[in-house]
């Protein structure tokens, strides 16, 4: 018999009552109301049933109960409730035929709780006292939790010194008991010989590592069951380091390894850039345990700050920050007029009044500087050159160099200095041309004192020498002809105008007395002479200056006269 039978008079009658009470007339139902009294003083009131069942208590899986609904009265239906629901008929169910007989085959746990028949009649209902129906079960598959750890595949992780607390998870009744076995220890905890579900240890220690078991029993299903968890204990971690492969990385000409340095093993590692957690790149190669971070091609902004974390899935622990002190340039050098920020190439400067140049320039570590000038040997070292007074001499060129020590490398630049007198007006090239003049001037100067001094010692010279060449003709001249009354040199009265120029050719010692000077000189001769003693005419002219011999050894010095006539040596004019 079906759950729909059952149930079947049950609706019939609500669906009467229903209809008669919305659709029957007040006058219908006045005559419902006698006609359902008068039924009633025919029908006697109906019995209130009684049920009975086999067992109260059932284990699981392994025992049958019987419900027994008992009623005197005839004519009637039987209902079964469950938790005072309508009882849901399944496969493991048996139902009797005149359904004062319910069976459940196979108990199990949700079968469990209270049960009650119900007796029907026409237009009235019974309903027995509730029973219950117990169900033992258990344990289940015994769970050991870990609440402070984590778990790693088939191990709890717990970090050491903390307060570890187990609790088993499992499914039971009645209650069941509990027996804790810790690591390395065969015989159980006998004070928590009871039914505590949880263990609490305080201070994990490494020797508190190992396999926890937990043996859960069930008095009432002689059932027991054995929970098992693996602990590991992990060490605190302290604070690791950075050790850096090259402590005076050079830009652009080396690599830097860190090394994040821990004495822990089985945790992670990641890197920090500037409180950033650092990705990979090209530039910067991370290792495949990440403990090693490569930087490539040093750039002068890697200086970082550069932090190492590593951790495990409760601790963490971070280094202090890594700078990186990289060395670079220098890079631009130049000069500035005392702590102004201007950069200066041409500086005008009041004679005797001071004067302070700055040197800077872009380098790590501080370049060192020097100075240096065109008018000067000396160097100076430091960023300040300072001329206390300026003088001419400071005039000119100062260079600045800039040199790193480390990046040995060197950047120069300069800067011209023009003195400017207190007074004056003139420019420089003013000045030059008035001190080029000034010396030309005196060069001027000393050159015509020379020749002053030179022309006044060959004029004595050739005086001497034309003496003794007038002696020497004239002694010539009157052994050949007699002398005329009234002409001095009448012998040169027939001298053609044709005869050209005299040549006197002469040989002077010289110091050393091996070396001989040549002279050609005489371009005419005088027109006209007196009566006296030969004198030289103002019109002679040597070809150069001649130093004066002395008068003894004047005659010595000429070659002898070959050939006396007087035409070879002078000539005189035809208009005279």
């Amino acid at each position: 018999m079906g759950s729909t039978d059952l149930q079947q008079p049950c609706w019939a009658g609500i669906l009467l009552s229903a209809s008669l009470l919305t659709v029957w007339s007040l006058p219908a139902a006045a005559q419902l109301s006698r006609g359902a009294s008068l039924l009633k003083t025919i029908q006697k009131p109906l019995a209130k049933p009684t049920i009975s069942v086999s067992q109260g208590t059932a284990i699981e899986q392994r025992e049958m109960v019987t419900f027994y609904c008992d009623t005197k009265d005839v004519n009637i239906t039987i209902h079964w409730v469950s938790n005072s629901l309508p009882l849901v008929f399944h496969e493991r169910m048996w139902l009797s035929t005149d359904r004062k007989n319910l069976t459940i085959l196979t108990v199990q746990r949700e079968d469990a709780g209270t049960y009650q028949c119900e007796v029907w009649g026409v237009l009235q209902a019974q309903s027995s006292d509730p029973t219950f129906l117990a169900v033992n079960y258990g344990p289940d598959p015994v769970k050991i939790k870990l609440k402070s750890g984590v778990a790693n595949r088939e191990v709890v992780e717990v970090i050491e010194g903390s307060n570890a607390t187990f609790s088993v998870e499992t499914q039971s009744h009645p209650h069941p008991t509990y027996l804790w076995f810790l690591p390395n220890d065969s015989l159980p905890i006998r004070s928590l010989f009871h039914t505590m579900s949880t263990l609490t240890i305080h201070a994990m220690s490494r020797e508190h590592e190992g396999t926890y078991r937990c043996l859960v029993s069930n008095s009432a299903t002689n059932l027991s069951r054995m929970g098992v968890l693996n602990v590991r204990v992990l060490e605190r971690l302290t604070k690791p380091c950075i050790t850096p492969s090259n402590l005076s990385p050079v830009e652009n000409t080396s690599l830097v390894a860190l090394t994040c340095q821990t004495t822990h093993k089985q945790v992670g590692a990641q890197w920090f850039l500037g409180g950033q957690l650092l990705w990979p790149s090209e530039h910067l190669v991370l290792s495949a345990d990440n403990r090693t971070l490569t930087i490539h091609s040093l750039r002068r902004d890697d200086t970082g700050p550069y932090e190492c974390e590593i951790w495990n899935w409760g601790c963490r622990a971070r280094s202090d920050p890594l700078w990186l002190n990289i060395s670079y340039g220098p890079d631009r050098v130049d000069i500035t007029r005392g702590s102004a920020s201007q950069v200066v190439n041409i500086i005008k400067a009041e004679l005797n009044s001071s004067l302070t140049l700055q040197c800077r320039a872009d380098s790590q570590p501080d370049a060192e500087f020097h100075w240096t000038s065109a008018h000067s040997t000396t160097v100076c070292t430091g960023e300040q050159l300072i001329i206390e007074a300026l003088t001419w001499e400071h005039h000119g060129i100062y260079n600045c160099t800039a040199f790193n020590s480390l990046t040995h490398l060197a950047r120069s630049t300069s800067v011209l200095i023009r003195v400017i007198g207190p007074q004056s007006s003139l420019s420089a090239g003013a000045i030059t041309g008035i001190a080029i003049g000034i010396l030309a001037v005196i060069a001027l100067l000393t050159g015509l004192g020379c020749f002053l001094y030179i022309r006044n010692a060959t004029r004595s010279s050739r005086e001497a020498a034309e003496d003794s060449i007038h002696e020497a003709v004239t002694s010539i001249s009157e052994k050949d002809q007699p002398a005329e009354p009234g002409c001095s040199w009448p012998i040169y009265a027939n001298v053609p105008d044709s005869q050209g120029q005299v040549q006197l050719k002469k040989m002077l010692p010289l110091d050393p007395p091996e070396q001989f000077y040549e002279k050609e000189s005489l371009s005419a001769m005088p027109e006209r002479y007196s009566d006296g003693p030969r004198k030289p005419s103002p019109k002679l002219a040597l070809h150069s200056l001649v130093p004066a011999l002395p008068r003894e050894n004047m005659e010595s010095n000429y070659e002898v006269l070959v050939n006396p006539e007087h035409n070879i040596y002078c000539q005189m004019n035809s208009s005279t």
